[in-house]
C-alpha cells in the first residue's frame, strides 16, 4: 500500500476518484464532464451546490459571496491589491514564509506592502506575535499556513483593519470564524480538489472602494456577479471540488475533521519528539498540523530514511527544496493508518541504527 504524505495536488478520498472518473465517460446522456457546455442547467447546478457547500462547511455569514476563479492563490496575490487598495496607499502584511513573501512583490505595482512583523530572519520557523497593524492601513494581510517551514497561525490579531487571508493549505481542516475576516482566499488543491480551481470569500462591502479601473477578468464584483460564470469556469475541477465538499459534509463537517487532523499531527509530532533520530524544525506553538516539518539530528541519515521511506510505501516525505529534511503533508483525506504506517517506519529505522 502507498502513502502519500505530497505536499502539492491534495490526496482525495478514493470514492471521489471513483465518481469523479465515472463521469469522466458519461456525466448526463453519455457525455463526459470534460465535454458539456458549462451553460447546460445541470453544470449551473454543481456550481450552485458547490458554493452552497462552501457556504454550508464554513458557516459563512449573510453579507459574503463565494466566488470560484481561476490562476491559482498566486493570481490572488495581484487581484487583492488591485481591488483593495487606493492608487498609492499601504497595506499590512505578515511575512511568514515564501507565499506571504510572493504576495508583498506584488502589492508594489498599485501601492506600498508594509511588512508589520516577519519571522524570515529564523527562515519562517514561527508566527511572528505581538505587533501592531496600523489603522490607516487599507487591510491586513496573513497567511494562514506555510506548506513549505511547517507552521500554521491559529489565532488573529485584535485589528479594526479588514483582514485579507490567504488559507489554501488549511482551508476547511479546521474550524476558523468566517466572520473576522473580510477576503479568504485559497487554491483548492490541498483540502477542496484538483488543481485549477480558487476559491474566494468576499465580504460585500468591501468591494468597489480601490477608486481605480480594474480589468474585467481581476474584478471580484464581475465575477460575483456572473456566478463564477464570467468566463469558460474549470469545470472538471468544479465538479471533482463539490465531490469531495459532499465527502467531507457526509464526515461531519469541518468540526469532524478537524478532530482527525488533531489526531494526526499529534501522533505524528509525539513521534518526532520521542526518537532520537528526529527533531521538528518550527516553534512548538506554531507547529502546523497540515505541513509537519522535521530533520534528522544526523543530516548523513537522511537520504537513506528517505530510501526506506520510499521502498515501504510512503510517498512525498522529502522536504522542498528550499529547507531539506522532510515534510509530512496530511491534508483532510489521509487516513490516520497512513500516519501510524510513518511512524512504524521511523521506529524500526530507529532500531535499526543505535
Amino acid at each position: 500500500m502507498r502513502h502519500n504524505f505530497g505536499a502539492g495536488p491534495c490526496i482525495l478520498p478514493q470514492e471521489v476518484f471513483k465518481q469523479a472518473s465515472q463521469a469522466v465517460l458519461d456525466f448526463k446522456d453519455g457525455l463526459s464532464i470534460l465535454e458539456i457546455s458549462h451553460r447546460t442547467p445541470e453544470f449551473e447546478a454543481v456550481v450552485d451546490e458547490t458554493v452552497k457547500l462552501v457556504k454550508e462547511l464554513m458557516n459563512v455569514p449573510s453579507g459574503y459571496s463565494v466566488v470560484l476563479l481561476q490562476g491559482g492563490a498566486s493570481l490572488q496575490f495581484s487581484m487583492v491589491p488591485m481591488n483593495l487598495l487606493p492608487q498609492g496607499g499601504t497595506a499590512a502584511y505578515l511575512e511568514t514564509g515564501v507565499w506571504a513573501n510572493k504576495a508583498i512583490k506584488e502589492v508594489k505595482n498599485f501601492g506600498t506592502a508594509n511588512i508589520v512583523a516577519s519571522s524570515k530572519a529564523d527562515n519562517y520557523t514561527f508566527i511572528p506575535k505581538g505587533y501592531s497593524i496600523p489603522e490607516d492601513s487599507a487591510y491586513f494581510h496573513c497567511t494562514s499556513n506555510n506548506t513549505i517551514y511547517g507552521t500554521e497561525m491559529f489565532e488573529l490579531p485584535e485589528t479594526s483593519v479588514p483582514v485579507v487571508c490567504d488559507m489554501s493549505s488549511d482551508i476547511m481542516s479546521r474550524v476558523v470564524d468566517v466572520s473576522k475576516y473580510d477576503l479568504i482566499y485559497a487554491g483548492a488543491q490541498k483540502n477542496i480538489g484538483p488543481a485549477g480551481l480558487t476559491i474566494a470569500i468576499v465580504k460585500d462591502e468591501i468591494l468597489g472602494k480601490s477608486g481605480r479601473g480594474i480589468p474585467s477578468m481581476l474584478d471580484y464584483k464581475v465575477h460575483i456577479d456572473g456566478g463564477s460564470m464570467y468566463n469558460t469556469p474549470p469545470v472538471f475541477s468544479i465538479y471533482v471540488a463539490m465531490l469531495n465538499l459532499r465527502w467531507l459534509k457526509s464526515k461531519g463537517g469541518v468540526a469532524e475533521i478537524e478532530k482527525e487532523n488533531i489526531a494526526k499531527a499529534n501522533a505524528l509530532y509525539k513521534e518526532i519528539d520521542r526518537n532520537s533520530l528526529f527533531k521538528g524544525t518550527c516553534a512548538v506553538e506554531d507547529r502546523s498540523r497540515m505541513n509537519i516539518c522535521f530533520v534528522m539530528e544526523n543530516p548523513e541519515l537522511e537520504k537513506p530514511f528517505l530510501k526506506f521511506a520510499e521502498e515501504n510505501g510512503i510517498e512525498g516525505i522529502k522536504g522542498h527544496r528550499s529547507v531539506g529534511g522532510f515534510r509530512a503533508s496530511m491534508y483532510n483525506a489521509l487516513p490516520i493508518t497512513s500516519v501510524h504506517a510513518l511512524i512504524d517506519l521511523m521506529q524500526t529505522f530507529e532500531e535499526n541504527h543505535k
